[in-house]
């Protein structure tokens, strides 16, 4: 069993020869702004679900024209960094160790580490309990001030102060969900998510435990989540994993990992409270039951929205969404390649989608067509073991 002990002993631990270092050249670009930075999160650890195969957090430079991806280094050595979060001003990031166990204990943590070297070097700050068991998802609000963490397995979520050397401290406000759902995943609450709105009114956590979806306000003078008010209702087994926030709109939506669908909802500017106004399947005339959804994203513009599929799927499901009503319209599935992508991420252009294969170990780039917003394979794929998360340095 790891211990949090353990775990911020091995977070302290440097590994400058790191093991499975993909075959990539080391990158020679600095400052070159034809390069996009992009940090990879993983799994270095073999748990019930994965067998952890990385080192830590990768570091890549995208070619913003062709997608090229090229190694450019790889974090300290850190346990399951699944998912990862650029904070704002870009000097800092933050991760998840996907850590717990199963006797109550809250064995989870979560790491800050500064960005150097513009971006193409991660130093450890520090590692703080996540106060929950299994922790999937961390975010920031919009003004950088404050992070949250969403623990899957306790079905707890976590605020944390964000120092002004970017030192993430020890959770101020922590949350339990309560309840359960129909399937066998949803014997008890399961927090997947927790992001703020783009106005930072409201912050949101999906659990896919509870079909439910819970609504915040953060108390910045407390350092505090209460509540704003009832959560918002799924349909029965359901659940409901990540969300995003229409780009120009008060719209969010939501991808429901169980029963292969998005749910599409108005956002109320000021109660925070959310209304279903469509639900679109991720595989139409299959058994979304398969489908396993994982992530969902908008492009820049507002006009295309992509789900990804796991399952017996291994694909991108792609929408059109209407300029005024926000409804989606199904364009298809794209192949991704390889097997079960986790998360992926559009990069600022919208010019290209990028897939992280958790279990083929790969991250597939596709190119976004703007008329009609299909995807494309460039072939600038790149092998990296178990990715997990994408996230872009803007």
């Amino acid at each position: 069993m790891i211990t949090f002990q353990m775990m911020m002993a091995a977070a302290a631990f440097l590994t400058a020869g790191c093991r499975n270092q993909p075959a990539e050249s080391r990158s020679s670009v600095k400052n070159d702004p034809d390069q996009l930075i992009l940090y990879i999160g993983t799994y270095t650890e073999k748990e019930g679900h994965v067998d952890g195969k990385a080192t830590g957090i990768y570091i890549y430079s995208m070619d913003r024209a062709t997608g090229q991806l090229t190694y450019t280094g790889v974090s300290p050595f850190t346990i399951n960094p699944s998912f990862i979060k650029v904070h704002p001003n870009g000097k800092w990031l933050y991760a998840v160790n996907e850590t717990g166990n199963e006797t109550g204990e809250m064995a989870g943590s979560v790491s800050a580490f500064r960005l150097t070297d513009d971006g193409r070097k991660l130093e450890l700050i520090n590692t703080v309990s996540s106060a929950g068991n299994y922790p999937c998802h961390i975010d920031t609000d919009q003004t950088g001030r404050w992070a949250f963490a969403a623990n899957y397995g306790s079905g707890t979520v976590a605020l944390f102060p964000i120092g002004d050397d970017g030192t993430i401290g020890e959770a101020v406000s922590v949350d339990q969900h309560k309840g359960k759902g129909l399937t066998s995943r949803q014997e008890s609450a399961h927090a997947h998510m927790i992001i703020s709105s783009p106005d930072n009114r409201f912050i949101y956590s999906c659990d896919l435990g509870t079909d439910r979806i819970y609504i915040y306000r953060l108390d910045t003078i407390r350092g505090e989540l209460t509540s704003a008010g009832d959560p918002y209702v799924a349909a029965p087994g359901s659940g409901p994993r990540h969300m995003t926030f229409h780009p120009n709109k008060s719209l969010a939506y939501v991808v429901n990992e169980l029963n292969g669908t998005i749910a599409c909802l108005k956002v109320d500017s000021l109660t925070g409270s959310l209304t279903s106004f469509q639900v679109v399947a991720t595989t139409p005339g299959d058994n979304g039951m398969n489908a396993s959804c994982a992530d969902i994203h908008f492009t820049p513009s507002g006009k295309y929205l992509y789900a990804s599929n796991r399952g017996a799927f291994n694909s991108i499901a792609m929408y059109s969404a209407d300029p005024v009503t926000g409804e989606l319209t199904f364009l298809g599935n794209q192949p991704v390649n390889g097997k079960t992508p986790r998360s992926f991420v559009i990069d600022p252009s919208g010019s290209f989608l990028l897939v992280a294969n958790q279990d083929s170990d790969n991250v597939v780039t596709f190119r976004i067509d703007q008329a009609t917003g299909m995807l494309t394979e460039t072939g600038m794929d790149a092998n990296i073991p178990t990715p997990v998360c994408l996230k872009f340095m803007e």
